[in-house]
């Protein structure tokens, strides 16, 4: 227990904790519609499903309070350094940004369909209710309110139609209707263009629909506007546990006057109105600093589609493992891009390496000249804006002694950062330097994706062996996929004294970790200390180190312990 609490007890706690307060407002709003004497004549209309409405709307507010804050990215990287102070494991919320921003979606929609479906309900009962015959029950008296001198409304239909026609009148020519048609439209769409499989094989259409959220928003401040909701004003003339029964004499009988209603005043803008502005600042600082001149010093080409754009910009700072947002309006003047900095903080310039996965990254590396064999004029390179650098998990490697760097693919691009800014640390004053060992696991499909990266590793490599301290970089590079040609060459090669694929001392392991083995290992040599794994790759592989992190850490306090940290951007 004491291991999954290491790992995961901060992040389930602020789980229950937010589940919770969803649970208290869901319960207390429920009573209140349910059990106020205000809106006893309202239940007589609408029966419990105004209560099965009006619940699920104080979650949603709550819910669009949250939605916002995890993607305020200078918000999120001012708290990453504030909290320095307060230890790793509140940064590591931080880093569960996206995560939580999900959850929360999630949850917006399961009350979006929850207060839909019981006003689909309230609506029918509503416009029934109208075309009763006028006094002969309580909801035909009810419903005929209004209509006369110094009376005011409870049911907010005054026409005469009935059903379906009502209803959809109700959904197109009422305010709340219609906002309520549009906010959940936006809602659907917002949500199934998020699925995994959209988000990456059409960004764009994520990307374009996703902004959706600016006419959600306002659609949902001015959704209560309406006031069509309504509660009962006069308690101490018109009591309604003895009135209601007696609803023929109202305005006859000295103690049952005809009831007054008022609508509720909406609350929905108290609720979203200081994340909304906090937002907006957040885009006013990212288009302040994406108006900022970037030169593109250097384009390099690489194998397996990647390539390398070195840039400066006057103020710019990093730290290890950060991203930045890229646009280039030569290829799409809306469109911005994430992509981990493989450069070091000691580095004169920032770098970033793409690889060519769709038709964004394809466009950017034509117009930069990747496509030509000639030399290309700095001034023939196209515009590029960027908008960072934003924290990450990877800033922590520092804080611990023993580091295991996990990087799938061109996932590896933080740990360039991380590996290069540990050399510069080292020759410059490795008593410092509190990161006394580091494992590095690369997994690549490919053998030409090694190359890029190889010439990092064989730098790092011959320096460490300069310095006396070989064992301070321990890698291992895996290759997962390979056909029986690369593997017979590969054998014959197998015995010269560098690998054949990297140019490596270390040769290249075929096949997947054996994670277990490699944990235990690990854990048997370092046996009281916490040991930071950092992973950037596929949430699969993200499962299995998160499970060997719990699972291969000490039950004693001063065991060792694997602290799992996930690149999420």
């Amino acid at each position: 227990m004491s291991n999954w609490m290491v790992n995961e007890g901060l992040s389930i706690i602020v789980i229950l904790v937010w589940l919770g307060l969803n649970a208290f407002l869901f319960w207390n709003f429920y009573l209140v519609y349910d059990e106020g004497r205000e809106y006893i004549y309202s239940r007589e209309i609408y029966g419990s499903a105004l209560a099965w409405a009006r619940a699920p709307a104080a979650c949603l507010n709550f819910n669009c309070l949250l939605i916002l804050l995890p993607v305020c990215r200078n918000l999120l990287s001012f708290l990453r350094g504030s909290s320095a102070c307060c230890g790793r494991s509140i940064r590591r919320q931080l880093d569960r940004n996206l995560t939580f921003h999900k959850l929360v979606a999630w949850m917006i929609a399961l009350h979006t369909a929850i207060h839909t479906a019981a006003h689909l309900f309230n609506v029918e009962r509503l416009v029934d209710a109208q075309v009763e015959e006028n006094r002969t029950t309580i909801k035909g008296a009810l419903s005929e309110l209004g209509f006369g001198e110094n009376e005011t409304y409870l049911n907010f239909v005054r026409s005469k139609v009935p059903n379906p026609i009502g209803g959809i009148n109700v959904a197109f020519t009422f305010l709340a209707g219609l906002t309520g048609v549009v906010i959940t439209l936006a809602l659907i769409l917002i949500i199934t263009s998020s699925t995994k499989t959209i988000r990456r094989s059409y960004f764009e259409v994520f990307w374009y629909t996703h902004h959706l959220f600016v006419i959600f928003f306002i659609g949902l401040v001015i959704h209560g506007a309406g006031k069509i909701v309504r509660k009962q004003t006069n308690l101490g003339e018109n009591n309604p546990d003895i009135c209601k029964n007696n609803f023929t004499q109202w305005g006859l009988d000295p103690k049952c006057p005809t009831p007054q209603f008022a609508g509720n005043e909406p609350m929905t803008w108290k609720w979203v109105v200081a994340p909304m502005i906090l937002y907006l600042f957040e885009r006013l600082i990212r288009f302040w600093r994406s108006q900022q001149k970037v030169v593109i010093t250097k384009v390099v080409t690489h194998p397996f589609k990647t390539y390398e754009l070195q840039m400066k910009k006057k103020g710019f700072k990093m730290e290890v493992g950060q991203y930045i947002f890229v646009q280039c309006s030569a290829v799409s003047s809306l469109e911005w891009h994430p992509f981990t900095l493989t450069s070091a903080p000691e580095e004169d310039f920032f770098s970033i390496h793409i690889r060519i996965v769709g038709d964004w990254t394809e466009e950017l590396a034509k117009v930069c000249g990747c496509d030509k064999t000639e030399f290309q004029e700095a001034w023939k390179l196209p515009k590029i804006a960027v908008d960072g650098p934003f924290g990450t998990a990877s800033e922590d490697v520092f804080s611990y002694e023993v580091a295991v760097l996990v990087g799938a693919g061109i996932g590896v691009t933080p740990f360039a950062s991380v590996l290069k800014s540990v050399w510069y640390r080292y020759c410059s004053d490795a008593s410092t330097l509190r990161l006394k060992k580091i494992y590095f696991y690369w997994l690549c499909r490919d053998t030409q994706a090694f190359e890029w990266f190889a010439d990092l590793l064989q730098s790092l490599e011959t320096q460490m062996q300069e310095k006396n301290n070989a064992d301070f970089l321990s890698y291992n590079i895996y290759l997962t996929g390979w056909d029986e040609s690369q593997a017979t060459a590969f054998s014959l090669h197998h015995d010269q004294e560098k690998d054949v694929i990297t140019g490596l001392k270390q040769k290249t392991l075929y096949g997947r970790p054996n994670w277990e083995n490699e944990f235990k290992t690990i854990g048997s040599q370092h046996q009281s200390s916490r040991v930071g794994v950092f992973l950037c790759g596929p949430e699969n592989l993200a499962e299995t180190l998160s499970k060997q992190c719990i699972g291969n850490s000490s039950v004693d306090p001063r065991g060792v312990h694997f602290i799992f940290n996930k690149e999420n951007f």
